[in-house]
């Protein structure tokens, strides 16, 4: 264990800063599954309340912070695994700006390690660049641009541009059934919740939060459409439960969707397709449908 119970101060530079990643920037660099775990079972307070996982930190907060397990540091990573990593990295690479990295995160890759996950897209990205950092998010079945940030004052100004809506979020996804209109847009809160399994999800609540969408349709087929969704929130789950809203859930989601996956379909068909930054000169970040994706459309296009 690494020393005892501890208080840090929040300072005026870290405010607006997320729980867990003030806990990872700490000097032991904590796992990422080390810090859920500490949150998770209540051992991190903010101001003596047990902290939230997804809590914004503000200048003064007092944060306590528990002992913790000396963890496996990236330096401890071996070389070869590191190599490889990197290797899958630059395959990924999408684009670089000035103070950001964009990725073309696969389905499957968890974002970061966790109960159950060994490695995420982050803990690859952190063995060879330490004081990178997530800019958001995409569940773990969706594909696509992933925005990473090179340092934190980058950080902070690209999770501000989210929060005010500058970024435009684009997704590719194929939809159960054919839509009738040409355009549907959801205006419909999402609440978490945990079904009879324990599994989180979203559904439509007027007790949750604020959530908008919009389906636009690219190709009907028989009994699917291909949509482009716009998104001027980014909530958890989101295109997946306002679609599942509307009575035309994402094909192949396990979890909305009861309909049986389209043959040869092993993944959920969610494509995080295009970011567009407002600057430099609105600057359009893209990533291509993945193969198996629009293998699917051209067996669906000669049916």
């Amino acid at each position: 264990m690494l020393g005892g119970v501890r208080h840090e101060i929040v300072s005026p530079d870290q405010s607006g800063q997320r729980i867990d990643n003030y806990l990872m920037g700490l000097p032991e660099k904590p796992p990422r599954s080390l810090v859920y775990r500490l949150i998770r079972t209540g051992q991190v307070r903010v101001n003596g309340a047990r902290a939230k996982p997804m809590q914004k930190l503000k200048a003064g907060d007092d944060v306590r912070i528990p002992p913790m397990e000396s963890p496996k540091t990236h330096a401890q990573v071996d070389e070869r695994v590191k190599a490889r990593w990197q290797a899958l990295l630059d395959s990924w690479c999408l684009e670089k700006g000035s103070g950001w990295v964009a990725f073309n995160k696969p389905s499957g890759l968890a974002m970061h390690g966790g109960t159950g996950v060994d490695v995420g897209l982050i803990d690859m990205i952190q063995a060879s660049h330490p004081d990178w950092q997530l800019v958001h998010r995409l569940d773990r079945a969706t594909s696509g641009v992933v925005l990473v940030a090179t340092n934190r004052q980058d950080l902070l100004r690209l999770q501000a541009w989210f929060k005010d809506r500058l970024i435009e979020k684009k997704y590719l996804a194929l939809l159960q059934g054919r839509l009738p209109e040409s355009q549907i847009i959801v205006d419909q809160p999402l609440k978490k919740i945990r079904d009879g399994s324990g599994q989180r999800r979203v559904i439509v609540d007027s007790s949750g939060q604020s959530a908008k969408s919009t389906f636009k349709v690219l190709e009907r087929f028989a009994n699917a459409t291909f949509v482009e969704v716009s998104i001027e929130t980014g909530r958890m789950h989101q295109i997946r439960a306002h679609a599942a809203a509307i009575g035309h859930a994402v094909v192949g989601d396990e979890r909305y969707n009861e309909a049986r996956p389209l043959a040869g379909l092993k993944r959920l068909f969610l494509h995080a397709h295009q970011l567009t930054l407002p600057e430099p000169d609105a600057c359009v970040v893209a990533a291509p449908l993945p193969e198996a994706l629009r293998q699917v459309l051209d067996s669906l296009r000669a049916a």
